[in-house]
């Protein structure tokens, strides 16, 4: 039996400078299994021949909120820029970043 083939993929997750709250926790969601993650620039991997559902979202012992979403095909460059709100009850952005 094969193993699937897979890539990895680099997701840089920003922190506003000015942030309306503190003790937060943040979460990546890749193919529905989350997964705690670090403010910065990370490395996950994907299945390399299909699309790949990824979320983000920030989480207090009371609430949810910064949930982004982004569909990644596999012809997408494997770089990915996450912006956090800086106030909690704001969306979060997801998307490919900038070509460097």
């Amino acid at each position: 039996m094969h193993a699937p083939a897979t890539r990895r993929i680099e997701i840089t997750l920003h922190k506003p400078w000015f942030a309306l709250y503190a003790g937060i926790r943040l979460t990546l969601v890749i193919a529905g299994r989350g997964q705690p993650a670090q403010w910065g620039l990370g490395t996950w991997q994907v299945p390399a021949d299909e699309t790949a559902e990824l979320g983000v979202f920030l989480f207090t012992r009371l609430w949810r909120f910064g949930q982004a979403e982004f569909a990644l095909a596999p012809g997408d460059p494997p770089t990915l820029r996450y912006r956090a709100p800086a106030v909690p009850f704001l969306r979060g952005r997801l998307g490919l970043a900038p070509s460097r």
